[in-house]
């Protein structure tokens, strides 16, 4: 299949043929065969091969008629349908609004609150939930048991192909308004509190261990497992901004996971 994805990259017209191609490569993506970045050794390396084929989606389709009813109306490529859920599929996909794209894997105990989003490419683990207002970009990688609260941002990046999508690993909790972007990572059992904003131009001050994370140019933003990640500030310290007495945003790390945050956390289980 890779050879067949990298063969219909480089062409700018399809056939029929084509098109059964790709659509063999969508039921892989949609069953969770074949995913945008994977786990080795540690270190998570991106399939480049498959963001291609995802984009061969986009320029092969063309735009289609989807509306439900005279009321309900909306327009997408004919690639990309809404994915297709059975109760065997184990999902709970709460009533009103929610969306989730084909070629989007969703595990099963995976929880839906309406309304959320789910784009292709997308990686959603067992146990997860996406609560109200959340978006799951186009191939971000989703671990398991995580909580992506209500108006959580987790972004999509499917250009440049080789470009690393956002990792969000097991059993991390993502507060409330938080947005997680430019394949930022955030290892297992991290806490980010309520608005916290994560770029690959934000540094993180961990107060813990006394140093500073920051993206460089073939890395990047990594937030430690088992951190606990606040909004905080810190001054500017030259010209206007210092006379002024002005302050920028950035994310601080003032603990990590202990028994006391343990117990705060389990309560979530209980919506599950």
């Amino acid at each position: 299949m890779y050879r067949e994805i990298e063969r219909l990259f480089e062409q700018s017209e399809y056939s029929a043929q084509d098109r059964s191609v790709f659509e063999e490569f969508l039921q892989a993506l949609d069953s969770g065969q074949v995913r945008a970045a994977e786990k080795s050794e540690g270190r998570w390396r991106v399939n480049s091969w498959v963001k291609k084929g995802i984009l061969v989606g986009f320029r092969m389709g063309v735009l289609k008629d989807c509306s439900i009813d005279g009321q309900f109306r909306y327009f997408d490529k004919d690639t990309y349908p809404l994915k297709s859920l059975e109760l065997s599929s184990a999902v709970r996909l709460v009533p009103g609004g929610s969306s989730i794209r084909r070629g989007a894997y969703v595990a099963p105990g995976v929880t839906c609150m309406p309304p959320m989003y789910i784009n292709v490419g997308a990686y959603v683990d067992e146990g997860t939930m996406v609560d109200s207002h959340a978006l799951v970009g186009s191939c971000a990688q989703i671990g398991k048991r995580v909580h992506l609260s209500a108006a959580a941002q987790v972004g999509g990046v499917l250009e440049p192909v080789g470009a690393l999508p956002v990792i969000i690993e097991d059993e991390v909790l993502v507060g409330g308004n938080c947005g997680i972007y430019e394949g930022t990572i955030v290892r297992r059992g991290a806490i980010l509190a309520a608005g916290v904003i994560l770029t690959r131009g934000t540094p993180v001050y961990d107060l813990v261990r006394e140093t500073v994370y920051r993206a460089t140019d073939d890395q990047p933003l990594e937030i430690p497992e088992g951190s606990v990640v606040v909004a905080g500030t810190r001054p500017v310290q030259s010209g206007f901004g210092k006379s002024q007495g002005i302050s920028v945003y950035t994310p601080v790390i003032v603990k990590y996971r202990d028994p006391k945050t343990e117990k705060s956390v389990k309560l979530e289980d209980w919506l599950r």
